[in-house]
């Protein structure tokens, strides 16, 4: 599959549709976080069903993660990113309706099948629109768009519930999902001809599975870049309330500051990365040196319990910016044919990761409290065990690059 480069202001404009997209698939993802004392209010959700209900979205998600490769390499982001937004109204639509956790859920997983394609028909796109040295920027770019959207999800969402309520802040949703749709048919390039020829040497799925980078990012996928995605969306908010003892109030505008300091550290990340590639400093040795200190970070949360709040979390959530770089890094390993198989093949670890440790961690939580332990210490223990995975995790992904 040949490259196409775009000339500049086609490009921004590109990015510009595409990332409206993804703004809304992030503020779905993360609304659950401030939603969480409402719902489990409401609805009467233990730990495990406030996490089995987040990870719903990521489950939907995940399951379209490798037909979304075929769809996209054949039929390009522009027809597959407005078909699946669809979906994601009518999911969307039967959440504001919902009257029972059973159809909060079922909803959950049509939102993320809806928007599964808000990131990776985008990264496709660049794969063939814009040059190599531009790939990890554009990737950083749209995670600040991502950030973006956790941050309209967290203190706008709490300060519109009194006057509007949850229900009709969905309602306005689903009108953004539909202004997307019409951005995406108007401005989105069509997939030229010669793109959409499946040839028979462009590749499988398989290649992409049975390739050694690839394999050696699989744990950390699932567990590093599947855990930080769940705490920043989910668990992060439960434990300022339930742990550090704040009010929903305080703990949507902790979830704001989080997300607003990442969005401006995507920015920066996103800046200065071809200037580091340009010195010769490859990812794989960015990573090997930043993720130890995001788990010395979450070891600081998980031996203050109570006196961690919102700013030892952001620094967690910062430090582990380095596993952003996994997902280029797997993106530029393969041919330009492969570029939907490779990236949503990446993305399906980090989603099933996500809804693995999101309920894993509600799970282990009501587990420790049915035994006896206080909420504080049950927290704690959830933490520690989801700590302990990352660290094999990476050291795994050490010993398959240790000559890199």
């Amino acid at each position: 599959m040949e490259k196409n480069i775009l000339p500049t202001k086609k490009a921004v404009l590109i990015f510009f549709v595409f990332a409206c997209g993804y703004f809304i698939s992030a503020l779905l993802r993360a609304i659950t976080a401030t939603l969480s004392p409402l719902l489990t209010l409401e609805f009467n959700l233990t730990a495990g069903n406030l996490g089995l209900l987040a990870g719903g979205y990521f489950l939907g998600f995940a399951c379209m993660q490798i037909p979304l490769g075929y769809l996209l390499d054949r039929h390009g982001p522009k027809k597959i990113v407005s078909s699946f937004l669809l979906i994601a109204i009518i999911g969307t639509s039967a959440f504001a309706l919902a009257q029972s956790f059973s159809g909060l859920l079922i909803s959950r997983i049509l939102i993320g099948v809806g928007v599964s394609a808000c990131l990776m028909g985008p990264l496709t796109g660049y794969r063939i629109w814009f040059a190599d040295e531009y790939q990890q920027r554009a990737n950083a770019w749209m995670l600040m768009v991502l950030s973006m959207g956790f941050v309209f999800s967290t203190l706008p969402v709490q300060i519109l519930l009194p006057i509007i309520g949850w229900r009709w802040i969905f309602g306005l949703v689903v009108i953004l999902i539909l202004i997307v749709i019409l951005l995406t048919l108007l401005f989105i390039p069509k997939w030229k001809t010669e793109n959409n020829n499946q040839e028979k040497n462009a590749g499988s799925l398989s290649d992409v599975w049975k390739n050694n980078f690839f394999r050696s990012t699989i744990p950390l996928g699932l567990f590093n870049y599947g855990g930080i995605v769940a705490v920043q969306t989910l668990w992060a908010g439960p434990w300022m309330v339930r742990v550090a003892g704040y009010t929903p109030l305080e703990s949507a505008t902790g979830l704001f500051w989080i997300n607003v300091t990442m969005l401006f550290a995507f920015f920066v990340f996103g800046y200065i990365l071809p200037k580091i590639t340009k010195l010769g400093i490859e990812s794989i040795k960015l990573i090997k040196l930043g993720l130890p200190i995001s788990y010395l970070s979450l070891l600081v949360i998980i031996i203050l319990g109570e006196n961690a709040g919102a700013l030892h979390f952001t620094i967690y959530i910062l430090t582990s910016i380095f596993l952003t770089l996994t997902q280029p890094a797997v993106a530029l390993s393969f041919p330009t044919s492969l570029a939907g198989k490779s990236l949503t093949s990446f993305n399906l670890l980090i989603f099933v990761g996500t809804f693995i440790m999101q309920w894993g961690i509600g799970l282990i939580i009501d587990f420790c409290k049915f035994l006896g332990k206080e909420e504080v210490q049950s927290f704690k223990i959830s933490f520690t065990v989801y700590l302990i995975i990352c660290i094999l995790s990476y050291l795994y992904f050490l010993m398959k690059n240790k000559n890199e």
